[in-house]
């Protein structure tokens, strides 16, 4: 019986929240939504961080992320951003499923067995080096960006160009950076196409300039801009030693090694792919997988040679290596297909292998390192439960196309299971929990006992995050932190005044004898651990891990 419309929707529905809740799974103020909320809230009220390094410089002019969040907020009456962000990322997650169905439905795959495809996608993928996923724990702007990236593959694939300018266009809006190794691709495609067919077949372009161009428009209304991205200078070489400090995952040259050969054998991988599916594949098809993944791999000496070579100041802000995302979204689709497509034939041994690698991605295991002489016990496990997964997946499509009334099951376990075995036996741990009680309870304490203007230090934090997920929690300001440091890709201004902050305040390290110090420099409130208690001086907040002390 072939599932309708509606079925896959709920499918692909399902999917999405067993990812949410299992693997990939969520955060909220784990990374960089410690950044993006301080730079909301001062938006939606210009009173609070009055005096905040991070929050008075939002780097979301050239974003619909920011206007978005707030029309989201005042429609729905909700009393933080937590919410509508949640539900845009839900909703991105579904369109990045869909996308990846449609693919395995242009390789002619029934619809059954083309849900293997967001099935494998669904669990998400580190991408090491550039410190990207595929699937963002986080509602950020370059998440939703990526899913409708995907969807405009999906759409792309059926020919729908139309439909795929239009949601590569939403991507636009979200995050350029993001979207650019599709539109590169479709660019090329459309010029192609316009040399066989005419003019009229770069009429989806034009959909695309309007986002472009409305996204312009927008950036020139940015609210609470007080810093502007400078993106046609040469970067010297003191923001430079300070960007390979705070922000290393754009310098290819510090990746190392096994990172770079990662992409190299999953290359050769889609190369093979190409080759043994080539027939059948549609013309789109070969444009999305090939082109995609060469772009993901070309990203890498390009931002070699623009940023360690030409010093371009655009391209920390812009991070094309960050495209390498592609390569293992590709290699995650033609893997599925690869093993659905030898199953059909029979050929269980090769529909296994192809599965392997699938599994392997979510898994957090270099597929190299599959084949490599260790016999550690977690290795041997982590190796043991991929080939039980492509197993597993390998007998669904043989039994789908044999015996189909049998499938259900088969199909659910394949569908199910690893998105519990992979975080429990395999041990795939994709992020701490790192938003604990004790910082809520001071945050709460801060919010509610000290005014909004209140400057605090998290004197002896060094790089915890406990800082920044206080400073989106209270709404007060924080006077340095390690992960506002982020912005040193961005901005070169407030570069120099993060690093003059940490240098002086945070390098040293915490001592009693510098809290004048401290005040001298604005700070009304220092936060210690308990390991550092000050005896002689009176504690205004006593929480399970946190002592405040009022310093001005």
């Amino acid at each position: 019986m072939t599932p309708t419309r509606w079925t896959i929707a709920a499918a692909l529905a399902a999917l999405v929240m067993l990812g949410y809740y299992t693997l990939p799974g969520n955060t909220f103020l784990a990374s960089d939504t410690q950044i993006y909320i301080p730079i909301l809230e001062r938006i939606w009220d210009p009173s609070t961080y009055p005096a905040d390094s991070v929050a008075l410089r939002p780097h979301v002019t050239y974003s619909i992320y920011d206007e978005l969040a707030l029309l989201l907020r005042r429609i729905s009456g909700a009393d933080s951003f937590q919410g509508v962000l949640i539900a845009q990322q839900l909703l991105a997650r579904f369109c990045g499923l869909l996308g990846v169905y449609l693919l395995g439905r242009a390789l002619a795959l029934p619809p059954a067995l083309a849900l293997l495809l967001p099935v494998l996608y669904g669990m998400g993928a580190t991408v090491a080096g550039p410190a990207v996923l595929t699937l963002e724990y986080e509602p950020v702007p370059r998440g939703s960006a990526i899913c409708l990236v995907v969807l405009a593959l999906g759409l792309m694939a059926h020919a729908r160009l139309h439909a795929a300018a239009l949601a590569a266009g939403v991507a636009l809006l979200y995050h350029p950076p993001t979207t650019w190794p599709f539109l590169a691709v479709f660019g090329l495609y459309l010029l192609v196409e316009a040399r066989r067919k005419g003019i009229g077949a770069m009429r989806p372009l034009l959909i695309i300039g309007a986002f472009a161009a409305g996204l312009f428009v927008l950036s020139r209304f940015q609210a609470g801009e007080t810093e502007h991205q400078a993106l046609f200078h040469r970067i010297d070489e003191a923001l430079a030693r300070l960007q390979r400090l705070r922000g290393s995952y754009n310098w290819v040259s510090l990746w190392g090694a096994p990172y770079v050969r990662q992409y190299e054998f999953l290359g050769l991988f889609i190369a093979a792919a190409l080759l043994r599916w080539r027939h059948a594949m549609t013309r789109e098809m070969r444009w999305i997988c090939g082109g995609m993944a060469l772009v993901g791999v070309l990203s890498l000496p390009l931002s070699y040679s623009l940023l360690e070579m030409a010093r371009w100041s655009l391209i920390p802000a812009f991070q094309p290596a960050r495209a390498a995302a592609f390569v293992f979204v590709i290699a995650v689709v033609l893997s599925a297909a690869g093993g659905v497509m030898a199953a059909r034939q029979g050929r269980v041994w090769e529909a296994a292998a192809w599965f392997a690698v699938g599994f392997a991605i979510p898994a957090q295991t270099p597929v190299m390192d599959l084949l490599l002489p260790d016999f550690r016990d977690a290795v041997i496990a982590k190796r043991w439960l991929i080939v039980a997964l492509a197993s597993l997946a390998t007998a669904w499509g043989v039994r789908a196309y044999t015996q189909q009334r049998r499938a259900a099951s088969l199909l659910l376990a394949a569908a199910l299971l690893p998105y519990f075995l992979l975080p429990t036996w395999g041990n795939v741990v994709n992020y701490k929990f790192v938003d604990t009680p004790d910082i809520t309870e001071l945050a709460q304490w801060a919010r509610t006992n000290t005014p909004k203007q209140a400057m605090f230090l998290f004197a002896d934090g060094a790089k915890d995050p406990a800082g920044s997920i206080f400073r989106a929690r209270s709404l007060r300001a924080v006077y340095v932190d390690w992960k506002g440091g982020g912005q040193v890709n961005l901005l070169k201004e407030f570069a120099e005044e993060w690093w003059e902050r940490w240098h002086s305040m945070m390098d040293p390290g915490y001592k009693p004898e510098r809290i004048p110090e401290y005040a001298a420099r604005g700070i009304d409130y220092i936060v210690l651990t308990k390991a550092n208690r000050i005896s002689e001086r009176p504690v205004l907040f006593e929480g399970s891990r946190f002592l405040v002390y009022k310093i001005r």
